[in-house]
């Protein structure tokens, strides 16, 4: 088999991952770092696991919050996650 041949299906295959991987690069470079805000960690840390749902007269709140840990095996080790959200809809006439 000739070279050049067996060569093409490969290639197709790096430029397509090569155009994934700038494509990737190139928006990682566009994205602004963010900055962490500690109430808003102490909020998330003080949620109750659930979803909760309060209606008030203008707005309604919402929080949710799931956590686990992931072992593999019976002492093995583990992975912790641990997500949460609030939410808030307001809906005003103006």
């Amino acid at each position: 088999m000739p070279l050049p041949v067996a060569l093409a299906p490969i290639a197709t295959v790096a430029l397509r991952y090569g155009a994934v991987a700038l494509a990737g690069y190139a928006l990682a470079r566009r994205i602004e770092p963010g900055r962490r805000c500690q109430h808003a960690e102490d909020a998330h840390d003080r949620l109750d696991e659930g979803v909760t749902l309060r209606h008030a007269a203008e707005q309604v709140n919402t929080t949710a919050r799931f956590r686990r840990i992931l072992r593999l095996g019976e002492a093995g080790p583990g992975l912790e996650i641990d997500a949460s959200a609030l939410g808030r809809l307001r809906v005003r006439r103006v």
